[in-house]
């Protein structure tokens, strides 16, 4: 599947030295460097980089993530460069989040995943479009968004702590810490341990063909 070839062996072998020199990502060990860029030089496109869609296959073939709009905004907060492409130096300190991130890291990636318009908070409408695909709708409910609304009502309450009707980074950096569980509140765009684990044995077969 990945692209073992000469070239592609040399290229990875002189970027994880580079990396390596300059202690960049240094969370992952060698062996983990080069699996990783063995599967992005294997799907990137004809410009070095990978597109939305290249990156929302291997999310979702990696790491079974499928919700459209949660893939889209995982990949706006990869391309912290926002040119609608990610290269390999927002690929590795991405995934260095999503593997060995420490919970404040992790705060700061899911909060800007959530925060749709960017203007730095999680509105009422942002939570209400992150959150209404998450409940099973019966065709027999008069208004079917109405649970949707009661989740928005409780994440509020749980999470607004200074009462603005909406969530800053702070309020949720602060009620993330009170209970881990709410890092994911608004939609998965972590990996679990189960998808990372299975993600690591992936580059270990990578590199046994190496």
């Amino acid at each position: 599947m990945y692209n073992l070839n000469q070239s592609t062996r040399k290229l990875v072998a002189k970027e994880v030295e580079e990396i390596t020199a300059k202690k960049l990502y240094s969370r992952f060990s060698k062996h983990q460097l080069h699996a990783l860029l063995y599967i992005f030089h294997s799907t990137k496109g004809k410009n070095d980089k990978l597109d939305r869609g290249q990156f929302r296959d291997l999310l979702t073939e990696d790491f079974n993530m499928t919700d459209d709009l949660i893939l889209d905004r995982m990949f706006r907060a990869f391309d912290w460069k926002n040119d609608s492409y990610i290269t390999t130096d927002e690929w590795l300190p991405g995934l260095e989040v999503w593997i060995h991130g420490t919970l404040e890291e992790k705060i700061a990636y899911t909060f800007n995943v959530y925060d749709l318009n960017g203007d730095g908070y999680i509105s009422r409408e942002e939570m209400f479009q992150l959150l209404k695909n998450s409940l099973v709708k019966q065709p027999s409910e008069e208004d079917p968004d109405e649970g949707v609304k009661d989740l928005v009502e409780t994440a509020l309450k749980k999470m607004d702590y200074d009462h603005d009707s909406r969530v800053s980074i702070g309020d949720f950096k602060q009620a993330v810490q009170a209970d881990n569980l709410l890092l994911e509140a608004f939609g998965t765009c972590l990996p679990a341990w189960p998808q990372i684990e299975a993600f690591a044995r992936k580059m270990d077969q990578i590199m046994s063909k190496k």
